[in-house]
């Protein structure tokens, strides 16, 4: 679940980040869904054609910080020029960690690290921790949470159609039921892993 490139400082999207966020968009939460949706894939194909790989972690982090913005009473005048403007900020983060990145495979060329011991265990209490707050889910939500990061690309796509076909929703629906549950897991698992820490 951790994105593979990590920009700013931690912070992670509330439920209540979200809802002033959805709530600048439109007032009638129906048109703020849609609407949501029309953004997020306007974002995935502006962070696609920037050569972004991956992105839809960009899109994420773009309306995380928009929401951040708007939370903390930024006044956004214009809130589709405001996310483009955090858009291309990100775009160019992410493009030159990518390079930077790209720089060292090349450095490394054939070279392989050695795992460290203490890696191994870091990786043991992700995994410990993600498992626990898996638990706190409800049967719906862990259904959901698991289905819908299942795939990649095309496949992706079309198993979060069948995936809002079987529970019901639409396709934006779950969406925001996905977005709002990672970011409580993202949150319980920073969580445990301070208690382990």
């Amino acid at each position: 679940m951790d994105s593979p490139i990590s920009l700013k400082k931690e912070w992670t999207l509330t439920k209540e980040a979200f809802d002033l966020f959805l709530a600048r968009l439109d007032p009638n939460q129906d048109r703020a869904a849609e609407k949501y949706e029309v953004i997020r894939l306007k974002l995935l194909k502006y962070f696609q054609w920037g050569r972004v790989m991956a992105a839809e972690e960009a899109v994420d982090e773009t309306i995380n910080r928009v929401a951040r913005k708007i939370q903390e009473g930024e006044n956004v005048y214009n809130l589709n020029a405001y996310i483009y403007g955090v858009a291309r900020l990100v775009t160019s983060e992410w493009i030159k960690k990518q390079n930077r990145i790209e720089q060292i495979s090349e450095d490394d060329n054939e070279i392989q690290a050695p795992v460290l011991e203490e890696e191994d265990l870091d990786v043991a209490e992700r995994r410990t921790c993600f498992e626990k707050c898996l638990g706190h889910l409800t049967d719906q939500s862990r259904v959901i949470i698991l289905e819908y990061y299942r795939y990649e690309k095309k496949e992706k796509i079309e198993h979060r159609k069948e995936l809002a076909a079987t529970q019901g929703v639409t396709l934006n629906a779950l969406r925001i039921s996905a977005y709002r549950t990672r970011t409580s897991l993202e949150a319980c698992v920073r969580e445990c892993l301070g208690k382990c820490a």
